[in-house]
């Protein structure tokens, strides 16, 4: 019994091995139903007000549109993502060219004639809770979510599993995208500080920090314990014997408190993330680095956990890259002193996102490109310069996607005059759903985590067939987003 439980753990260590993975091309087309769902969303909900009351149907829609069809978009529809976009862009098409219902007009709110000089405008603060935000990280760590489940699963192609050393794939843009997103939300304290006109200094920042970090780090200790203490089928090769990710979400915050002091000398975060994927990148290829991560023996405890502790190098820059994006993504405006009108404040922030998602797009290019370019691999495993520019090229692409669609869709939210109107705006612009995964992100992570752990201790995920897979993994989505919209519905946070 005991010699069946270990050639079957290594099949499952095996299984979720990735030699080659797939291509940059397809993991777009596969992340792109995520938003074309959300287009659907959207026409439904500015049109026809559908979402609002939020109903029991209206959850059920919700359900469908923004968790199962990113599901079948990497199982089912694996191969044919595309043709899983066309029919849902079908109905939405077909939906708006139905007449608007006037209640939904009726709602949107509007910008009295002297905003700009109304008492009310002052109860705006400097940072505003933007809808395609809130969008972009819960549809992040939703397909974050399924994707550490369905990947034990059959269904699920290898090609989207987490490359054993070399390549592109669905889950190693999911680990940088979680890494990514956590730095944009990094920037509001920055700002407001900035906003603020203060200074905190290093030792204050320094102690800031290391009260986010301790909640990671023992949650990373308890996985260890758990994983080690239970024999649970792991890929050494990943980040190590003993390292997980949560150690390295956990020391990300006292090394970017540190990093923030060159920002008197460096520019801006995207600059100083750059400089240290370069730096990293030429340690890699000028020493014995790259070797020593790859290929060295396991003979003590920072050998057995070099992945995790040299490619976290990769992720912080990584983080700082979001830290950017952040830095002018999250304030109310651009140029707040501009006077522009917020229709031009919105084109200057899409001219800006469309700027530097192609700036990132080419420094990927030609990091990458055999015959115009330095012609490097993109190796998760060792979050090198290539790996932290795909990151940053595709959420740029994802954050812009979700903003050109909310501009499309929910202008009015931008004409709010008050905090209270403004707060109503936000509500109507976002998926119930995606705002409820977004608001416990961390906590419902961890869940997920806790769930994928139960399943496969007592599923043996490599016999079962399509149907009673499908069965599983939507039960499972459909645990996770009553657990989600249940905290947001009680008004509940439960900060990690």
């Amino acid at each position: 019994m005991a010699s069946n439980a270990t050639t079957y753990k290594q099949m499952k260590e095996d299984f979720v091995s990735n030699l080659s993975g797939g291509s940059v091309a397809e993991i777009n087309y596969v992340t792109a139903v995520g938003p074309v769902a959300f287009v659907l969303w959207s026409i439904l909900q500015s049109r026809q007000s559908f979402f609002k009351p939020y109903k029991p149907l209206s959850f059920l829609v919700d359900f469908l549109l923004n968790v199962v069809a990113v599901l079948l978009g990497f199982t089912l529809y694996a191969d044919t993502p595309l043709l899983l976009s066309g029919l849902i862009l079908a109905p939405a098409i077909l939906v708006y060219a139905l007449p608007p219902n006037p209640v939904a007009s009726r709602k949107r709110p509007k910008l009295p004639p002297n905003a700009q000089a109304s008492k009310s405008t002052g109860a705006l603060s400097v940072l505003s809770t933007k809808p395609f935000l809130t969008t972009y990280r819960g549809s992040m760590l939703l397909i974050t979510c399924l994707a550490i489940l369905a990947v034990d699963f059959r269904i699920f192609p290898r090609r989207f599993a987490k490359v054993e050393t070399w390549g592109t794939s669905l889950m190693d843009v999911g680990v940088g995208s979680f890494v990514f997103s956590a730095g944009v939300v990094a920037a509001r304290p920055v700002l407001k500080e900035r906003a603020e006109g203060r200074t905190t200094p290093l030792v204050q920042r320094l102690v800031y920090s290391m009260r986010h970090s301790l909640p990671l780090l023992v949650l990373g200790m308890i996985r260890l314990i758990s994983v080690k203490g239970l024999d649970y089928a792991e890929h050494v090769t990943e980040y190590g014997v003993h390292w997980n990710f949560f150690f390295t979400l956990g020391f990300l915050p006292p090394f970017v408190a540190l990093f923030q002091s060159a920002l008197k000398v460096i520019p801006s975060y995207a600059a100083l993330a750059i400089l240290l994927g370069v730096i990293y990148q030429v340690v890699l290829e000028t020493t014995s680095l790259k070797a020593f991560i790859l290929t060295a023996p396991r003979t003590d405890l920072f050998s057995m956990n070099r992945e995790g502790i040299c490619s976290f190098f990769g992720y912080l820059a990584i983080f700082l890259a979001g830290q950017d994006t952040g830095m002018f993504v999250l304030p109310r405006s651009i140029n707040p002193r501009s006077g522009t009108s917020n229709g031009s404040q919105r084109g200057t922030l899409l001219l800006t996102m469309t700027c530097w998602t192609s700036a990132w797009a080419a420094m990927y290019f030609f990091a990458t490109h055999f015959s115009y370019g330095a012609g490097l691999d993109v190796s998760r495993r060792l979050a090198n310069l290539p790996y932290i520019l795909w990151i940053a090229a595709f959420n740029s692409a994802q954050l812009l996607a979700c903003c050109a669609i909310e501009s499309a869709f929910f202008p009015s939210f931008y004409n709010a005059a008050d905090a209270k109107t403004e707060q109503e705006a936000y509500e109507t612009a976002t998926s119930r759903v995606l705002r409820a995964f977004n608001r416990n992100g961390l906590f419902v992570f961890l869940i997920a985590n806790l769930l994928t752990g139960l399943v496969n201790m007592t599923v043996p995920t490599l016999d079962v067939t399509p149907t009673v897979t499908m069965a599983i993994l939507v039960g499972y989505a459909g645990v996770l987003t009553t657990l989600a919209v249940a905290l947001d519905t009680w008004n509940i946070s439960i900060k990690l």
